[in-house]
């Protein structure tokens, strides 16, 4: 056990490297970053600084050594370059260190703060959407495949199919707009909702207040699309477990249906399920891009978007970086969750 998930660490790490390429050549010298600092009206002599600071001056595959021991936990790093960046870790060493640190995203171009922590900042309000969009998709999607399983044929069956179906077809982004519109501005006055805001707004008397009800639409918005995939996957799993022999078998023993169906058959049909859950809250957690920026949900998805506007390429890099990191870290927690829920997985 230990000896594979040593192995899929060190996959994961090499996917991240994977990351870092693609990320680096994709966005490093677009555009003049000196202009996009200072803008149009710097002068040669600012701008062949800024280029300096930047290591635009210096080979590509150096510039992407010199990016990589930036991201990289471990790093080397001058002294000159510490007391420049100022990142936060364990250095050791004479002129040139050795150090173990959080990684290093640069500082954006727009608003002169390190990537990190504009991007720390937003990430609280990505991870709340996420976790109540999953709650909305795992309660309700468990619960209507179940039911859709015991009840097959039926019209609870029918309706929670046609539901799914029309959840998987409609976008998010659609769904954000007319869910948006309908409950926060034609039916604003009853559901007392908005179209736009943050789980804190700023009051001018008493600051920071918290605002509990905004997070409802997008989460739902959110929660849409991954529900109607638990629902079919639930039900799928379930018409095939409730047809083993050890269910008949638990029915010939005297056992009542809710303990057959809720603790053995559930338990025993949830392995594509989790699947579903932990994959799409990576999705989710990774930044749910319009969603936050329709509904105005200061998230990493809304950052991001700014940034692309205002060509803050640093800050884009980051957070696909960070993304990236989510998702390898949820897969690697999704296979411990497959062998908690299954035995037999974890004997293999």
């Amino acid at each position: 056990m230990i000896g594979y998930f040593t192995r899929k660490i060190l996959y994961g790490i090499f996917v991240m490297l994977g990351v870092i390429v693609v990320v680096f050549l994709l966005f490093q010298g677009f555009g003049d970053p000196s202009r996009l600092v200072m803008g149009q009206r710097a002068d040669a002599a600012t701008q062949e600084n800024i280029r300096r600071d930047l290591y635009l001056d210096k080979p590509r595959w150096k510039q992407f050594l010199l990016y990589l021991d930036d991201v990289s936990p471990v790093c080397v790093y001058s002294r000159e370059e510490i007391a420049q960046k100022k990142p936060k870790g364990l250095f050791i060493g004479g002129q040139w260190k050795i150090g173990l640190k959080w990684p290093y995203l640069r500082r954006s171009y727009q608003t002169k703060k390190e990537v990190w922590d504009l991007l720390m900042e937003a990430l609280p309000g990505t991870i709340i959407l996420a976790i109540a969009a999953m709650l909305i998709a795992i309660i309700f999607g468990i619960l209507l495949g179940v039911f859709a399983a015991v009840k097959k044929g039926t019209w609870m069956d029918s309706s929670a199919l046609f539901t799914s179906i029309l959840g998987i077809s409609a976008p998010s982004f659609f769904m954000g707009i007319v869910i948006a519109y309908i409950f926060g501005f034609v039916l604003s006055d009853y559901t007392g909702l908005h179209m736009t805001g943050s789980l804190f707004d700023m009051d001018p008397f008493t600051g920071r207040k918290l605002q509990i009800q905004n997070l409802l639409l997008p989460a739902l918005t959110l929660g849409i699309r991954p529900l109607a995939i638990i629902t079919q996957l639930t039900r799928g799993a379930m018409l095939d477990v409730l047809g083993q022999d050890y269910i008949r078998t638990a029915y010939a023993k005297g056992l009542g249906r809710n303990a057959i169906v809720w603790k053995h058959a559930l338990r025993n049909a949830l392995n594509p399920v989790i699947t579903a859950i932990t994959g799409w809250f990576a999705e989710l957690l990774a930044g749910a891009f319009f969603v936050e920026y329709i509904f105005g949900w200061k998230g990493i998805g809304k950052v991001t978007v700014d940034a692309l506007e205002k060509l803050d390429f640093p800050v884009v890099m980051g957070s696909v970086l960070i993304s990236s990191f989510f998702f390898i870290v949820i897969n690697l927690l999704t296979d411990l969750l497959y062998s908690v829920v299954d035995p037999r997985i974890r004997i293999r």
